[in-house]
This record gives C-alpha cells, sequence and structure tokens, in this order.
C-alpha cells in the first residue's frame, strides 16, 4: 500500500518545535512536510533583520535532522506548486496578524482552493491572538491600561505539547540553499538557553533595573520572540510556575509581554496604522523637512547629535543591531520633538538595523512616543535627554562604552561635555540643536495642531 500523502507546514514567525501547535495540527493525520519560504518581499534587503531570520531557519533545518524544505520565490505561487508536487491537501501555518502577512496569506489560500487543497491556521505568535480581546461592547481597546485588565481576565491556552516523534516527510523534495549566515545566537535551543538563564538570575531584579542599559539586566528575547523560537505562552507559563504570578520583577515582565500582545491587537484592527497615524487630533502638525533637517537626522542615524545619551543609543543599534528600551524611547523622541521629524522615518531606521525588528511593537512604540499612537495625552511628554542619560546611565558607564570621544569625562559628567573645560578634547559633536527651544517649539507645534 502507498503512504498517504503528507501535509506540509509552512514556517514563517515560528521557527520552532516545542508549543507549536499548527504542528500538532500538521502531524495529525501522518507525516508532514516542513517548508521555509525564502519571499523576495521579506528577503529584498541585506539587513540584520534578515541575517538574524536566516540564521534562525538554519538552526531550524538542523532540528528538524535536515528534513526542512527551502524554496525562493513568491509564496502564492511556490506553496500550491510544492503542494501539488507531493500531493499535500492540506499547508499548516500559524495564524498570521501582520497586514503583509494577512495579505499574503489571502492570495496563498486562495490559490490553494483553486487547486482543491486547503490552508489551515492554528494558533498566532502570541498568547493571547490580536482581535480575542474586546470591551463588553465588542470593540477593540485603545488605551493599555484596560486592555491589559482585559487580557488578564480573557486567559490562555497551556502550551501545547512537543510530539513525543516528529513524522517528517523526506521523500525526494528539491530544496534551495540557505544564504551563509554569520556565526549567530540563534534558534530554539539558544532562546530557551537564554530564557533559562534570565529565569535563574534576571527575573528578581527585572522590575528595578530594566530601565538600566550601562546594566545587562534584560532578557534580550525580544529577537527569539521575532521569529517565534519560543513562544510568550511558554514564557508566562514558566514565570507562573517559577514565581506563583507574583513577584515585581515577575509582574513588570509579564507586563511587557502584554505591551506586545497589545501592539499587535491594534495593529490587527488598524492595519493601515503600520506607517500612519493612529490618531487624528495630530494630522495638522507640521513636521520639518528639506536639506537641513537631512543633515540632522544623518547626524542622529550616526550618533552625532552632540547629546551623549542619544548617541551611544544610535552607536549601539548601528553595531549590534540592538538597542535597550530605554533608548529606544530617547532616540525616537529626540528625532520627532527636537529635531521636528515624523516618526515613520525613524521607525524605518530601527527596522533597517534592529534584528529584533516587529512591525507592530516597533512602529507603535515610535507612534507612542511621537504622540500619534496609543497614549491618552502624549504631546506632553518630551524626554531631556541630559535628564535621562543622569537617571538611567548614572555613572555614565554606558556612554563611555559607546562614545570613546567622552572616555576621559568621569561619572556623569560624561552627560553634559559643555560643562566641562575638557570635554571636546577628543572632537566630540558639540549639540545639533538647543533642546529646551525645541521643547518649547514642539509643546507650541502639538497645541496649535491639537485646535
Amino acid at each position: 500500500m502507498a503512504a498517504a500523502p503528507p501535509s506540509i507546514l509552512w514556517f514563517r514567525r515560528d521557527l520552532r518545535l516545542r508549543d507549536h501547535p499548527a504542528l500538532l495540527a500538521a502531524c495529525g493525520a501522518g507525516s508532514a512536510l516542513p517548508l521555509f519560504v525564502l519571499d523576495p518581499r521579506l528577503l529584498e534587503a541585506d539587513t540584520p533583520r534578515t541575517r538574524r531570520l536566516l540564521a534562525s531557519v538554519a538552526a531550524l533545518s538542523a532540528d528538524t535532522r535536515g528534513a526542512l524544505v527551502v524554496r525562493r520565490g513568491d509564496p502564492a505561487e511556490l506553496v500550491p506548486r510544492l503542494a501539488g508536487e507531493v500531493g499535500a491537501q492540506q499547508v499548516h501555518v500559524s495564524r498570521e496578524t501582520t497586514p503583509y502577512g494577512r495579505r499574503r496569506d489571502e492570495r496563498v489560500a486562495e490559490a490553494l482552493r483553486a487547486d482543491g487543497r486547503e490552508l489551515v491556521a492554528t494558533g498566532t505568535p502570541y498568547a493571547v491572538g490580536p482581535g480575542r480581546v474586546v470591551n463588553q461592547s465588542g470593540t477593540p481597546y485603545k488605551v493599555f491600561t484596560p486592555f491589559s485588565r482585559a487580557w488578564h481576565q480573557h486567559g490562555r491556552p497551556a502550551p501545547a505539547e512537543r510530539p513525543a516523534r516528529i513524522p517528517w516527510f523526506r521523500g525526494e523534495v528539491r530544496s534551495d540553499d540557505l544564504p551563509e549566515t554569520p556565526r549567530v545566537e540563534a534558534g530554539e535551543r539558544a532562546a530557551l538557553e537564554r530564557w533559562a538563564a534570565f529565569l535563574e538570575s534576571g527575573l528578581t531584579a527585572y522590575g528595578k533595573e530594566r530601565d538600566r542599559p550601562d546594566l545587562d539586566s534584560t532578557s534580550r528575547m525580544s529577537a527569539a520572540l521575532k521569529y517565534g523560537e519560543i513562544h510568550p505562552r511558554t514564557m508566562l507559563a514558566d514565570i507562573a510556575a517559577r514565581s506563583s504570578g507574583r513577584s515585581p520583577g515577575a509582574d513588570t515582565y509579564v507586563t511587557e509581554l502584554i505591551w506586545r500582545e497589545f501592539y499587535a491587537d491594534v495593529l490587527w484592527h488598524h492595519p493601515e496604522s503600520a506607517w500612519h497615524d493612529l490618531r487624528p487630533e495630530l494630522a495638522k502638525l507640521p513636521y520639518d523637512d528639506g536639506p537641513e533637517t537631512d543633515r540632522l537626522v544623518d547626524a542622529w542615524r550616526e550618533g552625532r547629535t552632540g547629546y551623549p545619551i542619544v548617541d551611544a543609543g544610535m552607536r549601539q543599534l548601528l553595531a549590534e543591531g540592538w538597542m535597550h528600551n530605554r533608548l529606544r524611547m530617547i532616540t525616537a523622541s529626540f528625532l520627532t520633538k527636537d529635531l521636528h521629524v515624523w516618526w515613520p522615518v525613524g521607525a524605518r531606521h530601527f527596522l533597517d538595523h534592529l534584528v529584533d525588528g516587529d512591525i507592530a511593537s516597533n512602529n507603535h512604540g515610535w507612534q507612542w512616543v511621537a504622540g500619534t499612537g496609543t497614549d491618552a495625552s502624549p504631546y506632553f511628554r518630551v524626554f531631556n535627554p541630559v535628564t535621562q542619560g543622569k537617571k538611567f546611565d548614572p555613572a555614565g558607564d554606558y556612554v563611555r562604552r559607546w562614545v570613546p570621544e567622552l572616555r576621559h569625562l568621569t561619572g556623569s559628567e560624561v552627560h553634559e561635555p559643555w560643562k566641562h573645560p575638557n570635554g571636546y578634547d577628543s572632537d566630540y559633536a558639540r549639540p545639533v540643536v538647543d533642546h529646551d527651544e525645541e521643547r518649547r517649539e514642539t509643546l507650541a507645534r502639538y497645541e496649535s495642531a491639537r485646535r
């Protein structure tokens, strides 16, 4: 008797084998052919994000013992063609929630239906799938705090069990080569090891130290979450088991995970907010442009603004493809409120360089800072780069790490080189704008636009 044809498990933002509902669904009726598509739409540029993604795919290929099939091309053409090659009636996926992912999956599902086949979506990259947390009238939440309360009340399933044996399909199927990738920490095993280490040594102090970029106090799990090397449901279960769900560090960390779920929910209900202001109140807010603004934006991108904490964050981004979240807010505030530049300019730069660049969290985080997003009264919030530096990098260690021109200054002196006779001995950049003046200008523009 001939073997039954396999189903296809199409990996996207779920590059793992544990806690993977779509994997269980794909294996439910027999063997499964694991697939990853090198989508030119997502891999058209060589960025830290795409290199990190490819490293994770390489790790997944090893975890499947070489069963993973890689194909390069348009998924709407490629996935149905592969299903036809192996006789698969079903293609299993984790439900996509981003605007592009949803449009792509609609095209793939339509092409499969035309051939008598089916796209089956099970689970999402979130503990509670976007669109499921709504208020009593059935409408989505616009503010984080009530969303967070409702999210807790909604509940979520336990992590999915990994099959004791995964019946990978190993027929004669062509696979394209993966582009070579640098050796970086990537894949499910690395994610689980990092997470275990943070649970052991970092979670307790997280509530007190998470805003300190001079300390190694964050979990650095954002990239693993971005590529689905670990599911947030697994992390939440581990936190609950370790701390009985109640400790300052655990509560704070869970809140950060809920912010990720909130922003995904906002994008689900408002896909246009990926690149346009969520709130219309500031539609008439004037922004600066022209050659002088271009020069200032270049200084911001390269870490040459003359404000040490801003420059340290931007240089870390260029060097590591990562930036502490406190620095993401400080640098975003500087671009939007000191340089008066529309937030998508900065959001695109971050996505070009962050290994964990997630369009929902990144772009709505930018809108939160810019005052066009989910916060109730954000136009009063203008981060002062000097006071932020002194508060969150009190000894100046973070700035000295990334701005060598200031290493001759001691302690908090590093945050105000203009106050010291030798502050510019190593040719550090002078401030490109006066923060106090630009803050007043920002508030004036905001008040005018609101009226």
